[in-house]
């Protein structure tokens, strides 16, 4: 009886090349981290190492030495709690992404009920976006249903559109 018959080959991790691709792809997100403006980077839930290593990282002028530093960003993505949710929060910026429009698609949804059906959604987008403005968001409602009925357009919807745009971006960051 030959022993080798019964061995089956035993699963040793991914493969060096799947490593490889998968770094590649951190270093991808840390390059898109790099065109994000400040105000976008604050509003990622990163750490502080990584925040600084992007900072840096901006400063450093030789190409090879800004090839070196974004491997060692994608090293420190790595090691972030949930690199999935930064790469959504990043694709939430760029304006061709799904997540992008999936929420602009979301706060006109619920901007054209508000200005339809009033003061009840807006406490069932309160109970969506907790940290919203209750007392602003009544009043944009009003504001946007009075250009609607006098048939003007002051830019009232749009006002509202942003503000809701805003709360879901804080909602879902």
């Amino acid at each position: 009886m030959d022993d080798h018959e019964d061995e089956a080959p035993q699963y040793s991790g991914p493969s060096k090349s799947q490593l490889k691709r998968e770094m590649h792809a951190l270093q991808g997100i840390g390059k898109r981290m790099l065109d994000l403006s400040n105000e976008q980077l604050d509003t990622l839930t990163i750490s502080d190492t990584l925040r600084r290593a992007i900072e840096e990282s901006r400063r450093i002028k030789q190409n090879e030495a800004k090839r070196r530093h974004l491997q060692y960003i994608g090293k420190i993505i790595r090691q972030e709690d949930d690199p999935e949710a930064v790469e959504r929060a990043i694709d939430a910026f760029d304006s061709g992404s799904e997540e992008h429009t999936r929420r602009h698609h979301l706060a006109e949804r619920w901007r054209d009920r508000m200005i339809a059906e009033g003061d009840s959604v807006a406490g069932e987008f309160f109970n969506y976006c907790p940290g919203a403005d209750i007392q602003h968001l009544r009043n944009l409602v009003r504001n946007a249903r009075k250009d609607l009925e006098k048939q003007k357009n002051t830019g009232q919807a749009r006002k509202l559109f942003r503000y809701l745009r805003e709360c879901v971006d804080e909602a879902e960051a």
